[in-house]
């Protein structure tokens, strides 16, 4: 509909009063929010590329649209879902030559603030956590409760790394070393990619690549943030009081709107379905409740 007032403006624009003329300048927005690639399930939202991608492509396809707007609210989680939505972000930037800035909420840290990066400006409340550039791994490990509970535990495998890190046998320190190798290269390449996006702009602080994280008052003499604001001020500061700020959201399939149903989850998989969202809601309230949240 916006796209056909737009076209019919412009038809119209010669006979119309100067007031009328001119096109409101349009800031689409799209909010990124939740635990990347953990959970997904109706109470706790996850962002994943493909959760993503759809409203990235409408918010950088709007017609007038003077840059693109992402709120950012994430404690991290899935390095690959976190570096797939940067580069997607990247690409429909340069193709369509629209800016990017990028506003936090509460926190964007370790992959929310991978993500992040994919800003051409990084715009942040003054309590608001960033940071946390590194990886982290964490499980358990149940080979002494099976052992006192009597389980015997049958593994068998094809291939001697087949079983790594399996939480019902005993650590080996060669399964953690291996882990630890695959943290390095990750943390490497985190590194990397946010010194490529914020270069000049870095502080030389020795524990920025630490895993470490702040407030973005401290981060802002950091070079992690680059302004003090919120989302409706700074834009219209930009583009004057009358942007047309536009809330990007996702649309539900047609047959969903017309049952009136959500997400669901099948009638043979419902006990599994409420199992699989109980753990992904424990290790999405374990990646928010680092930073207090």
């Amino acid at each position: 509909m916006s796209a056909i007032l737009s076209r019919l403006r412009r038809f119209a624009a010669p006979v119309l009063p100067e007031r009328l003329r001119a096109e409101r300048p349009v800031v689409p927005v799209v909010r990124l929010q939740g635990a990347i690639g953990v959970g997904g399930g109706p109470f706790r939202p996850s962002i994943t590329l493909a959760s993503a991608a759809p409203l990235l492509e409408r918010a950088f396809a709007t017609p007038n649209a003077k840059e693109v707007a992402l709120i950012v609210n994430s404690p991290g989680g899935s390095p690959a879902q976190s570096h797939l939505i940067f580069k997607r972000i990247r690409q429909l930037s340069a193709e369509k030559e629209i800016g990017v800035t990028v506003f936090v909420e509460d926190v964007a840290a370790s992959g929310g603030y991978m993500i992040a990066c994919a800003g051409d400006e990084i715009v942040a409340d003054p309590s608001s956590i960033v940071g946390s550039i590194g990886v982290v791994s964490a499980g358990f490990g149940f080979d002494r409760a099976i052992e006192k509970l009597g389980v015997e535990r049958r593994l068998h495998a094809s291939g001697a790394n087949k079983a790594i890190l399996d939480p019902f046998s005993p650590e080996k320190p060669e399964d953690v070393e291996r882990l630890k190798e695959i943290q390095r290269e990750i943390h490497e390449h985190f590194i990397a990619l946010v010194k490529e996006r914020r270069g000049g702009a870095l502080g030389g602080d020795p524990d920025l690549f630490t895993g470490a994280f702040w407030t973005a008052s401290t981060g802002l003499g950091l070079g992690l943030v680059d302004r003090i604001g919120d989302l409706r001020s700074t834009l219209r500061e930009r583009w004057g009081e009358k942007v047309d700020i536009r809330p990007i959201t996702a649309r539900a399939p047609l047959l969903r709107r017309l049952s009136g149903r959500g997400e669901g989850v099948g009638v043979g998989s419902f006990g599994a379905g409420l199992a699989d969202e109980a753990l992904a809601s424990l290790e999405a309230r374990a990646l928010w409740s680092r930073f207090g949240l």
